[in-house]
Parts: structure tokens; C-alpha cells; sequence
């Protein structure tokens, strides 16, 4: 049996949608792993904003930011700080309160809890503890940037997830020649105060004319999503002081068919092997592409593949 309609119905109202979702199965001593909205506020699902009010308690990485979502929609549930400091800690706690019957939520401060944010090591202690979870699915920065950018179709669905972008140039750079060499989009996100950083390196690994898409603000206000040229994106940044402020996703697109290893001649591969027997990977691949003008993130990728085991 459907828990609604299959067509809609004009006399339906969002009380009834809203008392059907009460009389759906909420079974007891149960974690619910709450999605949250990413900004804008209206984002909450029916189906999560009664799991908030039902539970016996809300977990969350900021009780204050979370009060602030919980006011707009009416929930006066008790919270308690679940955050990586105290995780391990937390997860007994919330185990106990389970076991003696009661619903638990987990909500991070945006999106999804467990997917670059805290909540996966209390999501595995209940699993391993033999007791429910429930996942309640919602806003997401990554889906939302691959819908507004067509970068993915039904035919060509492949992309990676990266997370967080880290801090420092060097590990940043290093990161990207991993990342950036899959035959596949890949989904980051960055800070604004090291996205004129990021944009450079991301011009000097993955070459400047790699397509970027720059999604900011998701779902709020004042959202842009933007697609250049690597090597375009300082210029349009520096167009609106407000284009770099936000929270951003990144989108490094697949490398045009040309860039890819496929495109190295039978020289170059013996290049490579001839520099892997002495050498590093990174550094065989900076002096093949010093050698012979390909870029660096296909000569890393091919010698990752031909380095001896």
C-alpha cells in the first residue's frame, strides 16, 4: 500500500500530508539520521520535521545553530552536542538511551550528517551495537551543485566526491594530481578566504583550459553557479567582491578526451618507465612533462598506472 496517492489531488492539504507521514512506521530505539537544509530553511522535509518533534532527543554538531532551524519549524525536542570532539563519548550515551526504547535524531549543522560533516562513527557504534538506524534524506551542496551545472547525464552519471579541499599549498596541490586525474567530474568544496589560492593551483595542475564550475550560496539568496575556463575564474571573481564570499562547491570537470592518457605516444610511455625506475611518480611525471609539453596530471596518472608493484 502507498503511503500517498499516485496523481495529485487538489483538496489534499498539508495537514493531511502531514497526518499520513505520523501513522507511517517510526519504530522505537532507533538512531534517524536527519539531512538538513544547506540554507535555505524551507528545505526541511515533512518527513524529517516530525522525526525531529517524535524523537526523545536531537543530536547535533552545533546546538545553537540547530535551536535556531528547530524555533522556525516549531520543534521544542531537548538537543545535545554530538561533534567530532566527543563523538566516542556521545555514542555510548546516545546506545544507552536506545536500548531503554527511546528515538535518537543526529543532525549536523547543514546537510547531511556523516558526508564531510560529524556523525558516521555514532551512526557505526549503533550499527554495531545491533540497534536501528533510519536515514532521512534531504538537501545536499554536492547534488544540488551537479543538478544546477549539467555536468553528469543519465548516460554519463559518474562523479567523485572529494570533501574538503585542504589548506595548505602544498598538500592542496599534491591532492589535486590525485583527484584531478579521474576519468570523472569531481565534486570539492573550499573556503572562501582560499579560493583565489585554489583557483591558481587548480590552473597549474589540471591546466587552464580545464572547465570549473563555482557553485556558491546554494540554495540561498543570493546563489550563483558559474562555469569558466580554469583560467577565467580569477577575472570573474574579481568582477563582484560578493562573488567570493559564500560558502562555494567546486566542480573540476572530466579532462577533455584529448588530456587523456590514451593520448601518450608509445615514446612517452618509455619515457616514463625509463624515469619510474629512478625516480618518484610526481617527480617522473613533472620531467615527462617538461620533456614533452603533455600535461602533468596525465603523465601522473599513466605513471601511477605503470609503476612497478
Amino acid at each position: 500500500m502507498r503511503d500517498f496517492p499516485e496523481s495529485g489531488d487538489p483538496s489534499v492539504t498539508l495537514k493531511d500530508l502531514t497526518e499520513r507521514i505520523a501513522v507511517q512506521h517510526w519504530p522505537t530505539g532507533t538512531l534517524y539520521v536527519v539531512a538538513t537544509p544547506i540554507g535555505n530553511l524551507g528545505d526541511l522535509t515533512l518527513r524529517a520535521r516530525h522525526a525531529l518533534a517524535l524523537c526523545n532527543v536531537i543530536a547535533a554538531e552545533d546546538t545553537r545553530s540547530s535551536r535556531a532551524l528547530l524555533d522556525t519549524w516549531g520543534i521544542s525536542t531537548p538537543l545535545v552536542a554530538a561533534h567530532r570532539h566527543n563523538e566516542a563519548r556521545m555514542a555510548e550515551n546516545l546506545i544507552d538511551r536506545l536500548r531503554q526504547g527511546e528515538r535518537v535524531a543526529l543532525i549536523s549543522d547543514a546537510g547531511a550528517p556523516g558526508v564531510s560533516d560529524p556523525g558516521a562513527r555514532i551512526v557505526r557504534a549503533v550499527r554495531d551495537a545491533g540497534l536501528g538506524v533510519v536515514a532521512l534524506p534531504g538537501a545536499s551542496a554536492v547534488i544540488t551543485a551537479l543538478m544546477a551545472s549539467g555536468v553528469t547525464t543519465d548516460e554519463n552519471p559518474a562523479f567523485v566526491f572529494a570533501g574538503f579541499v585542504p589548506s595548505k599549498a602544498v598538500a592542496r596541490r599534491a591532492w589535486l594530481q590525485r583527484w584531478c586525474v579521474l576519468p570523472a567530474p569531481v565534486v570539492m568544496y573550499e573556503s572562501p578566504h582560499r579560493l583565489q589560492a585554489m583557483v591558481q593551483d587548480l590552473m597549474a595542475v589540471c591546466g587552464p583550459d580545464r572547465s570549473v564550475t563555482l557553485a556558491r550560496e546554494l540554495t540561498k539568496r543570493f546563489e550563483q553557479v558559474h562555469t569558466a575556463r580554469a583560467a577565467d575564474l580569477h577575472q570573474w571573481l574579481a568582477e563582484d567582491a560578493h562573488r567570493v564570499q559564500g560558502e562555494f562547491v567546486l566542480i573540476v570537470h572530466e579532462a577533455p578526451v584529448a588530456d587523456t592518457p590514451d593520448a601518450a605516444s608509445p615514446e612517452t610511455l618509455v619515457l616514463l618507465d625509463a624515469l619510474l625506475e629512478t625516480v618518484s611518480v610526481r617527480d617522473a611525471a613533472r620531467v615527462a612533462a617538461r620533456v614533452t609539453g603533455l600535461p602533468r596530471d596525465t603523465l601522473y596518472a599513466l605513471a601511477l598506472e605503470r609503476k612497478p608493484s
